[in-house]
């Protein structure tokens, strides 16, 4: 199993780093995971669109979801027709999102893109030889983390989440821990992100065998967050630049 990363800059896209999104190629399978502004262009350098077997998205914030617009474009208008609507798995009120924008004077033909299909806390579905199994976690609002296992390697994925119970589940034991490390605490206290010694922390609660760190935010430099983050893990620690292409291992 490889993880591919498409984009990693949060809030917004930066020069040379799309927004949030990753490649997870296993077995004979290929799977997006969020769609950040700018990450369709960098997916083609990999896959087209209609060789997906799937999507997954973790939660409906623009930076993690935006490029499914253009996706729609391309897969019902463009050059991308798929074979069959491409398997779409969101938080709930995903298609009503994506119709609210698209549609114009009629609506949209969607589910000519898309089979949209709700996510749950503890929702599971196969894909390409991999399975997915998405957990609620602490955002503010609907959001998901995901275990990606293909029977012998796994790969967890925080999506954007506090600290918390759920998101450690999901790492456990896990040979890549695919962790946001979005800046420091906010000072109310309202906790909807990791900071970098969270992202570590969790990583060496859940004892998975290696911390990836994503979605740095902009007042943090990726040093400074990969520096906080190795001091609260012991295991080995990288960050999710732009084009890497790590073996889950």
């Amino acid at each position: 199993m490889e993880l591919t990363v498409l984009g990693s800059a949060a809030p917004y896209a930066r020069p040379g780093n799309p927004c949030s999104g990753y490649l997870v190629t296993g077995g004979s399978g290929a799977v997006w995971l969020d769609a950040g502004p700018g990450t369709l262009a960098q997916l083609q350098r990999h896959t087209r669109l209609p060789e997906l077997d799937g999507i997954w998205i973790s939660h409906l914030h623009a930076d993690h979801c935006a490029d499914l617009l253009t996706a729609f474009y391309a897969l019902v208008y463009a050059d991308q027709p798929p074979q069959a609507p491409i398997p779409l798995y969101g938080p709930p009120g995903t298609a009503d999102r994506l119709e609210g924008f698209l549609s114009n004077a009629g609506r949209s033909p969607l589910e000519r893109a898309f089979d949209v299909r709700e996510l749950h806390d503890g929702h599971r579905a196969r894909l390409g030889g991999m399975q997915l199994e998405s957990r609620s976690v602490e955002h503010g609002m609907p959001g998901y983390a995901v275990r990606i296992h293909d029977g012998a390697r796994s790969l967890a994925y925080s999506g954007d989440s506090a600290p918390c119970a759920a998101l450690d589940a999901v790492a456990r034991d896990a040979d890549l821990l695919l962790c946001e490390a979005d800046g420091d605490p906010p000072e109310d206290g309202q906790r909807v992100h990791h900071s970098p010694e969270d992202a570590g922390r969790t990583a060496a609660r859940a004892g998975a065998h290696r911390l990836v760190v994503t979605h740095v935010g902009p007042f943090l430099r990726t040093e400074e967050a990969l520096r906080r983050a190795a001091a609260e893990y012991p295991g080995p620690v990288g960050h999710a630049d732009p084009g890497k292409v790590v073996s889950v291992d």
